[in-house]
């Protein structure tokens, strides 16, 4: 006998019922906006940048940043695959069965989490001071636990690992929870350990590996 789903999973079907080709061009057409505004106050923070724009010293942070541009779309659906991948292999490691191509939609649905701390970072620096570096702008996360720590101090290769681990990161975790338990039939306890096995463990492990190799 089929396992009915539940009212959460049932309404959660329903608010994501839409076009999902539509939905993810929207969403790299949102990052690449943001990012390319993040990116000219970026540059207006650079010293001397309209000479240095005129010279054409800035030539390889136009080329990097349109390849970023370009990129954008192929390092979304990367994340998308990868995502689901660990977890559709944490479920099967449990014993869970999950439909691949519906976990890898959701994931898409829950990316735009990330959207906040790209809009909160691009608002913070908006009209940035004179005393506020390039460096700065660059290395800022909003929610992260590099916030809470003096990292004028810290080694830089544990930048990346305290800027991932942030509150929006654990709502990316909540959200893969409620997806999880939407396409598995699984109860919200047994769908979170899916995540904490196949998503958590795995990014503690790659942010491990980060900070061994990291030069």
């Amino acid at each position: 006998m089929v396992k009915p789903k539940s009212q959460l999973a049932q309404r959660i079907e329903e608010a994501i019922n839409f076009d999902k080709r539509i939905f993810f061009v929207f969403v790299v057409a949102i990052f690449i906006i943001i990012r390319y505004l993040t990116n000219e106050i970026i540059l207006e923070a650079i010293p001397g940048h309209e000479q240095l724009s005129q010279d054409g010293s800035l030539t390889f942070f136009h080329i990097f940043n349109a390849l970023h541009y370009i990129w954008t779309p192929f390092a979304l659906l990367w994340k998308f695959t990868l995502t689901t991948f660990v977890l559709w292999t944490g479920s099967f490691a449990l014993g869970y069965k999950i439909s691949f191509r519906q976990l890898w939609t959701f994931a898409l649905v829950a990316e735009t989490i990330f959207i906040f701390p790209e809009l909160i970072k691009l608002f913070v620096f908006l009209a940035p001071s004179d005393n506020v570096t390039f460096q700065e702008i660059k290395d800022f996360y909003p929610f992260s636990l590099q916030h809470l720590l003096d990292t004028s101090e810290i080694d830089r290769k544990y930048l990346y690992p305290l800027q991932t681990i942030n509150l929006f990161e654990i709502l990316y975790w909540v959200a893969l929870t409620l997806g999880v338990h939407t396409y598995s039939k699984r109860s919200l306890k047994e769908s979170g350990m899916i995540v904490l096995v196949g998503y958590v463990l795995m990014l503690f492990l790659w942010l491990g590996f980060y900070i061994l190799v990291y030069k």
